[in-house]
């Protein structure tokens, strides 16, 4: 008991520290959002709720209703992260499976290739990667060289001069993929290893096959692992804006965050732009919760 309290009162600092902080910068982008605009153009935030101006989230609820531009936008991203999580997936678990069950000996030379990308900036990830989808990159070379050119254009993955850059969607996929894999991959190789490998042993023992043993054992132990990685990868995707402006940059692939920093940062509707940030936020709230209720769940029942 002693140490548990001991525990907290270390901790409670660092937790007071972040609430309040996320506390106040939420409530000024909350009453930004339900505040009004000067004749300059600048956000007068509304301090107090009973002065709040629900004008500008009616108006942008009203065109998300109506299936305006922010609707499009807002499918579009959805589209973009569902995609992104599903090639994470498809790419990440092989990876963690083997890091976590056939590595062997080389178990830490695979961590290791896992935690590099973390060991170098972003932006510099990026720019390599535009680098490679450039006309002349090795991507596109590696694809005209094989005569498969034409048939990444036919599917659309391409545009017609070859070019990945050139507002592809395909591309900023690709990027999405390429910048948050890492984590989730790691959150996933953590759930596979601590899986009791006498569980496997038993399944074969009673006669399943490998393949079996792995899907009615090994599977249903990862999924909150699965969660855990989509969910890191998918909360800061939702408001990714810089991957797509440095892949892209085309409005044919605008995001819900291009949306956010073009109103916020670079456009004169700032309070439209809070609007939305609020918007955002409430949905990742229902997914954060959603993963909560779902883990909470199969931690009681392992408890069972």
């Amino acid at each position: 008991m002693e140490s548990r309290w001991i525990w907290r009162v270390l901790a409670a600092p660092g937790v007071l520290w972040l609430s309040l902080f996320f506390l106040v910068a939420m409530y000024t982008v909350l009453c930004v959002a339900l505040g009004n605009q000067n004749t300059l153009n600048e956000p007068v935030p509304f301090w107090n709720p009973l002065d709040w101006n629900v004008g500008y989230l009616f108006d942008t609820l009203s065109e998300i209703w109506h299936r305006g531009a922010f609707f499009t936008v807002f499918i579009r991203t959805v589209a973009y992260v569902a995609l992104a999580m599903v090639l994470s997936l498809a790419i990440g678990y092989p990876v963690a499976y083997y890091a976590a069950r056939h590595a062997g000996r080389w178990r830490a030379l695979v961590l290791l290739l896992l935690v590099l990308p973390f060991w170098i900036n972003y932006l510099m990830r990026m720019l390599a990667w535009i680098n490679l989808l450039s006309p002349d990159g090795w991507g596109t070379r590696f694809l005209h060289n094989f005569g498969i050119e034409a048939l990444f254009e036919k599917l659309g993955l391409l545009s017609q001069d070859g070019g990945w850059l050139n507002g592809q969607a395909s591309s900023v996929v690709i990027a999405l993929v390429y910048g948050y894999i890492p984590f989730f991959i790691l959150p996933l190789y953590a759930a596979l290893d601590r899986i009791d490998q006498r569980h496997i042993e038993a399944a074969r023992d009673l006669g399943a096959s490998p393949f079996a043993a792995f899907r009615r054992v090994t599977l249903p132990l990862s999924v909150p692992g699965i969660l855990a990685g989509a969910v890191l990868i998918a909360l800061p995707m939702f408001g990714d804006y810089y991957t797509n402006d440095l892949i892209s940059a085309s409005p044919r692939t605008t995001m819900i965050g291009n949306q956010i920093d073009q109103y916020t940062r670079q456009g004169s509707q700032k309070t439209v732009g809070a609007v939305l940030t609020m918007l955002l936020a409430l949905v990742l709230l229902v997914l954060m919760f959603y993963y909560l209720r779902t883990t909470r769940r199969a931690d009681l029942e392992r408890a069972r």
